[in-house]
């Protein structure tokens, strides 16, 4: 994916670890990880990020699903160590009716076994739109997680701005007044990477919905603001926008374009 990256004007990615729907991984190929990281460096590729499937809940109490999502996250980040600097962003879950505190806890638990001290592998909440049962749809249910984890200077957080329009933050209209709340709840510090998404959605309406950047609720001039404000400019950003490559790669000049620096713009 480095090589796809590049030819599309990206010094980033983002990756799934395995099928997103499923939970079978290929074997490592040490050969292979050796000239990505070459490549990498050659290139000025860094702070990739990882996405676990979408399959994991880290917010259940069903034996079945607290099995996979622990081994599966297990997995994923001993493989991960042998990339130096990548990131590993996963989905909260749901709390399935049991109310988003009880599904904080779970997740927190669910944390506190899969997290090692020797680990060099970042792991980041994404902040969720709050459809359904979903954990994750406020800053406080975040910072709630955080607080109840034993190695909380492993997590920090991926802000996906779909989600947190669609959740009810208005980062089209009230941008430094949501970060100023991201910042008294959980803080800034631990903000490491931020999806760009537009939405096909109002604001608040809970339904997660990607649009093309510039489209959709949060439109094109947020896009503008949020690429240069100073407490994300330095930030990597990664696209889940319905496109294809040739999409993306308009996407990304256009971002590059409206940025005041080099921030960081993929595909994924």
């Amino acid at each position: 994916m480095g090589k796809q990256a590049r030819a599309i004007g990206a010094n980033t990615f983002q990756f799934f670890t395995r099928n997103p729907r499923g939970g079978n991984v290929k074997a490592l190929d040490m050969a292979d990880i050796e000239n990505y990281l070459a490549f990498a460096k050659e290139e000025g590729i860094e702070k990739i990020l990882a996405h676990a499937p979408y399959t994991l809940n880290a917010g259940s109490e069903e034996e079945r699903l607290q099995t996979f999502t622990r081994e599966t996250m297990l997995e994923d980040l001993r493989r991960l160590e042998h990339i130096p600097g990548a990131m590993y962003n996963f989905h909260p879950g749901s709390h399935g009716g049991r109310g988003p505190q009880e599904g904080a806890r779970s997740v927190a638990r669910m944390l506190d076994q899969v997290l090692k001290q020797s680990q060099n592998t970042m792991v980041l909440l994404e902040t969720m739109s709050g459809k359904g049962n979903e954990i994750g749809r406020t800053f406080e249910e975040l910072r709630q997680i955080i607080d109840a984890v034993e190695l909380k200077e492993k997590l920090g957080v991926c802000l996906d701005t779909c989600h947190v329009f669609d959740g009810g933050y208005d980062v089209a209209g009230r941008l430094e007044e949501v970060l100023e709340e991201f910042d008294d709840i959980v803080g800034l510090w631990r903000l490491k990477a931020i999806h760009l998404n537009d939405s096909m959605n109002a604001l608040g309406s809970h339904k997660d919905r990607h649009s093309k950047i510039g489209e959709g609720g949060i439109g094109l001039e947020a896009f503008r603001r949020i690429v240069n404000h100073p407490s994300l400019k330095d930030l990597p950003f990664y696209l889940e926008t319905p496109n294809d490559l040739d999409g993306y790669a308009r996407e990304i000049a256009l971002l590059r374009e409206m940025a005041a620096d080099n921030s960081h713009f993929v595909e994924k």
